[in-house]
């Protein structure tokens, strides 16, 4: 890892990918960019409480029973491992997070949503995780959906293209030049 001028996380750039469409304002960005602690959402709590019952068995009797089997049907078997650190280096770029589960040669993010389109996750920054993920073995990245009615899957697989992920990476880092003075995280860039 040689050269990083910035550092960041799947979330942080879907988020920038969102105010680029018009749904935040630019001060709720840079409330993010800097780290501003915002209350966790009922719907974030919901899905964190989802993945932590479908994977530690934590209050999974909250859930539909045949939900939870469907859900976990989808996982990779036999499960490696839980919430795995991943990190792929883009140019000057070093992008970084936790996947929920691999196996031998899959990855699984759980999502939850109030409503799913078919996919969506198609251009989401979490994509990055297939590279970060290649010396491990894993060619396949499954995110599992759930509105808490139906499940849903989409899956990716190498080589993907992620030129529109890159676009945004690009953008991004634009962005924060353009505002440096604003932004007081600094392990999200070099200051």
């Amino acid at each position: 890892m040689n050269n990083i001028e910035y550092r960041f996380y799947p979330s942080l750039l879907n988020t920038f990918s969102r105010y680029n469409r018009g749904y935040l304002e630019r001060q709720e960005l840079l409330d993010r960019i800097n780290r501003v602690p915002i209350p966790t959402t009922p719907a974030q709590g919901r899905g964190i409480r989802f993945e932590d019952a479908v994977i530690k068995g934590t209050d999974e009797e909250a859930y539909d029973p045949d939900l939870m089997k469907e859900v976990r049907a989808l996982l990779p078997r036999p499960m490696v491992k839980a919430q795995v650190y991943c990190e792929h280096q883009l140019d000057n770029v070093l992008i970084y997070g936790f996947v929920d589960v691999i196996g031998k040669s899959l990855a699984v993010d759980l999502k939850t949503t109030r409503h799913y389109e078919p996919g969506r996750f198609a251009h989401d920054h979490q994509n990055f995780y297939l590279p970060a993920l290649r010396s491990k073995g894993i060619r396949t990245l499954r995110y599992v959906i759930t509105d808490f009615v139906g499940v849903y899957q989409e899956e990716y697989r190498e080589p993907l293209d992620l030129s529109s992920q890159i676009e945004q990476v690009k953008a991004f880092c634009d962005f924060l030049e353009s505002n440096r003075e604003l932004i007081t995280d600094t392990k999200i860039m070099c200051l």
